[in-house]
């Protein structure tokens, strides 16, 4: 089959506006279930659905942490929890800035829930808006919609974590410092034991810095005394053990800082720059996250 029936056959399949769809789970504490996403880029076929997310259920209602690439993925993981629950979904958490963990939340602003968001989430949606619109709708084509952003409604502050009791369940939400990306936001399931750490936390897939390299480290360190059992990452398995799973990110950052900071002490200039950082092995998508991921090292490291 041809690739252009493919995906002529994919638009009839998937067309916008189709109905939702139940998407797999995993349950990984009792009330927590996880859907994985898949280690790829965005593409028609996935539909921007390339990120974990999750939800926790209590007592009383639901919170529900990130909402996918794009509207078709929000109304199939809003799908998904109404499936599972008949409890309210109070909250939508969103972890970060990211299009795949935000461009789904229209679906459950439209259900009522609450959007929670780092202090600085609504800022730099609407700083970012227009760039990831623009690329989802080049790399999604003919199925792309237009996602409504959402309005941030309870905003948590850097050392100021938030208490959300979903009804003898009791969710902590904490925003980091600049980090993965300056929205970082984790989520700590007392109940469970369980920490969603949003991009906070890749496994198997290559970390990407977009906010910053060292502020990145450094969090690892603070994220590491955190009281769980388990986390859920960004990207990766459902769950894994905590702290081990920070080990192998931890490396590649560490690493990616020494070899830059001796690029800069040499003076080599930034366009030799990702030629002279070997690509890590061991991680899925090194091609192209790692040369950006130099760049971005470079050009933060180079000032201190």
């Amino acid at each position: 089959m041809t690739g252009s029936i493919a995906y002529a056959l994919l638009l009839l399949l998937v067309p916008a506006g189709a109905a939702a769809a139940v998407l797999p789970l995993e349950e990984v504490a009792p009330g927590l279930y996880v859907h994985v996403g898949p280690h790829e880029d965005f593409t028609p076929e996935n539909r921007g659905g390339i990120a974990n997310l999750a939800f926790v259920v209590g007592r009383e209602a639901v919170a529900v942490i990130d909402a996918g690439g794009s509207p078709a993925i929000g109304r199939d993981w809003l799908e998904t929890v109404r499936a599972r629950t008949d409890r309210p979904v109070r909250w939508l958490i969103l972890t970060h800035v990211h299009p795949d963990h935000v461009l789904g939340a229209g679906a459950f602003a439209e259900a009522g829930a609450v959007i929670v968001g780092h202090e600085r989430l609504a800022e730099a949606l609407a700083a970012r808006a227009p760039a990831y619109v623009a690329n989802m709708r080049q790399l999604l084509g003919a199925i792309f919609e237009e996602p409504q952003l959402p309005a941030v409604g309870r905003r948590v502050a850097i050392g100021s974590p938030l208490t959300l009791d979903l009804g003898d369940r009791v969710l902590e939400v904490a925003a980091w410092p600049t980090a993965h990306t300056d929205t970082d936001l984790t989520v700590l399931d007392r109940a469970s034991g369980t920490l969603l750490a949003g991009d906070l936390l890749f496994v198997e897939r290559l970390p990407v810095v977009d906010g910053s390299l060292v502020g990145w480290i450094d969090a690892m360190s603070a994220l590491e005394r955190i009281p769980a059992r388990r986390a859920v990452p960004g990207h990766g398995p459902a769950a894994v053990a905590w702290p081990q799973a920070l080990a192998p990110q931890r490396a590649y950052l560490e690493g990616l800082k020494q070899a830059v900071r001796e690029l800069v002490r040499r003076g080599t200039p930034l366009s030799n720059a990702v030629a002279s950082v070997p690509a890590p092995t061991g991680w899925q998508l090194v091609e192209p996250n790692h040369g950006r991921n130099v760049t971005a090292a470079y050009v933060e490291l180079e000032w201190e």
